[in-house]
């Protein structure tokens, strides 16, 4: 049986298919005969209480440059989709919290209501740099706050530390500020006028240079990972800033994390998760549009596309 699958993502022709999540997740999605709808979150609107969205049918394929083909927009009341991937990149800001709100109308765990992965009520409630405090002894210390005395007393404390925004990603304004360092009442100021809501301080865990591993998780279960090194000159791992991936195993600290943090994933509906682990600890839960699935593949892991639609499809048909 087919599936009607809806993807709410950034527009396809800017997406760099070698290393897109979302991609594939599309490739698998039509290999296995399911009909493809592409839509961006601008084109999400509601109506006398219908969700709908100009779709367009698009086929994939995995050829650099040449990847997509779309059809003709048309209005789609998405509560007739099987599924919808909210797959847009955050930040996790205000618009991405309205279409949670638009998108938990139409959700529904019953094969007759549309399916949205993730659960966008627990999106909503689940944001990454916050989510993962429910679980404390398994991650690094943590302040949150916008007070500068605050962070002023954490570095007193452990000296050397990294300072985020609490609703960034991908690496996007992450500074570490050690010992002595006199640009943190400056950056402090930067982050006042940038950001509205606390900022995030964790102490520096010099495990980094080893790599920051993102593993995934799929309704619940760990099912590959993958090791990202940062480049000598930068504090930060993430690949689209010099990170250089590598295959890893798994080791028994991470599969204790997985083990307590999995029943709680899967009881909040959350079928496709990816957690990022420095040394013995875990700094984030990703679940608005996590990455990793080709990386895993490509270093001999787990086809984890296949298994995240396995997932899905024993909840739908």
């Amino acid at each position: 049986m087919s599936l009607r699958v809806a993807v709410q993502m950034d527009h396809i022709n800017t997406v760099q298919i070698e290393g897109d999540s979302t991609f594939a997740l599309m490739l698998e999605a039509q290999t296995r005969g399911h009909s493809l709808f592409h839509y961006e979150v601008d084109g999400l609107s509601m109506r006398d209480g219908e969700i709908f969205a100009g779709c367009e049918p698009v086929t994939v394929q995995d050829v650099k440059g040449e990847h997509f083909n779309l059809g003709e927009t048309s209005k789609q009341n998405l509560a007739e989709m099987d599924v919808i991937l909210m797959r847009q990149d955050p930040p996790f800001h205000m618009g991405y919290i309205t279409a949670t709100h638009l998108l938990e109308r139409i959700h529904g765990t019953t094969k007759d209501k549309t399916l949205v992965v993730n659960n966008p009520a627990e999106v909503r409630n689940a944001p990454e740099k916050i989510f993962v405090t429910e679980f404390p002894e398994l991650m690094p210390e943590t302040l949150i706050t916008r007070s500068r005395d605050e962070i002023r007393k954490f570095r007193e404390e452990f000296k050397d530390i990294i300072i985020k925004p609490l609703y960034g990603n991908g690496g996007a304004g992450v500074f570490r500020i050690q010992e002595g360092d006199q640009n943190l009442s400056s950056l402090l100021e930067m982050f006042e006028m940038t950001w509205p809501e606390p900022f995030i301080a964790q102490r520096y865990m010099k495990e980094v240079r080893s790599g920051d591993k993102r593993i995934i998780l799929i309704d619940g279960e760990p099912v590959g990972a993958i090791n990202r090194i940062p480049s000598e000159h930068e504090a930060r791992s993430n690949m689209h800033v010099g990170g250089r991936a590598e295959a890893i195993d798994m080791t028994p600290r991470e599969e204790e994390i997985c083990a307590a943090i999995g029943p709680e994933l899967k009881r909040r509906g959350f079928i496709f998760v990816g957690i990022d682990v420095i040394g013995d600890y875990m700094t984030e839960i990703n679940v608005t549009s996590p990455t990793g699935i080709r990386e895993v593949k490509k270093f001999g892991g787990a086809d984890i596309a296949a298994l995240f639609w396995d997932a899905v499809e024993s909840k739908r048909l």
